[in-house]
């Protein structure tokens, strides 16, 4: 059946990354298992009860279905927000790994459309991403790259030290490159807690990997606990010390707070 917990299906264009203004059909799955201090999009850490389904494409007009949503009311969902006029089906959330059934129906489904099969993940699930690449092949894959200065998992426990995410993304990243993936690229959002050793990591993992993976440096946007941006010449500085160690490194800011769309 492949039913899923979605939050919504909407139709704008993508606010980040190297894709960043292209046409994008959004279908967000509900549920994370990460507390991002920044996240701008909290209410998609538990699982939903209902998903809101843009009526028109632009309208900014929504009804809504109860959950799990059947894939054939995604489908028909897609249909009415004329699917083939974009260029990226984005499957994101919350984290649509914790649903790899789901995600890789609703990417069958949709794969032959017109638009290219977006993942956008927290890049830590590979058992869960070796399923869907298992199932379907995937175009793009978006993994954030976490960094413990401002992320947690949900299961750990209030006080203390969070074990880093290095190691788990390490996987992820060699599952997508093993994987039916067409593209990878890695998202690091950075803010003013974020440490230079940080960076310094995640560049040496990714270099003794797939040197020539994109990596994104992303300057938060401000929501949540975190009230500030890193400074101007702090991000020009972290990007100057990445690209030593890589060499397609970008700083691209979020912009879909400007249209104001998640």
């Amino acid at each position: 059946m492949n039913d899923a917990n979605l939050v919504e299906v909407f139709s704008s264009v993508q606010g980040e990354g190297p894709y960043v203004g292209a046409t994008t059909l959004f279908v967000r799955f509900g549920e994370c298992d990460l507390r991002c201090a920044w996240c701008d999009s909290a209410h998609t850490w538990l699982p939903a009860r209902t998903c809101r389904i843009e009526t028109a494409r632009g309208s900014a007009a929504f009804r809504t279905l109860p959950n799990p949503v059947a894939l054939d009311a995604i489908v028909e969902a897609a249909d009415i927000l004329e699917v083939e006029r974009h260029r990226f089906v984005s499957l994101t959330g919350g984290e649509p790994l914790l649903q790899p059934d789901a995600v890789a129906a609703v990417a069958e489904c949709l794969g032959g459309r017109g638009p290219r099969i977006y993942l956008e993940t927290h890049g830590l699930a590979s058992v869960a991403l070796e399923r869907v690449t298992a199932r379907v092949a995937l175009d793009v894959v978006s993994m954030d790259w976490k960094l413990v200065s401002d992320v947690r998992r949900a299961s750990d426990p209030k006080g203390g030290a969070a074990a880093p995410f290095h190691d788990e993304h390490e996987r992820f990243l060699r599952a997508a490159l093993a994987g039916r993936v067409g593209q990878v690229f890695v998202k690091v959002v950075v803010t003013a807690a974020s440490e230079d050793g940080e960076l310094d990591e995640v560049c040496a993992r990714i270099a003794s990997i797939a040197p020539d993976t994109p990596l994104v440096l992303q300057p938060v946007t401000p929501a949540g606990s975190v009230k500030e941006r890193p400074t101007a010449a702090r991000l020009l500085a972290w990007t100057r010390r990445c690209a030593e160690q890589l060499p397609d490194v970008r700083l691209i800011p979020q912009t879909h707070p400007i249209y104001d769309v998640l």
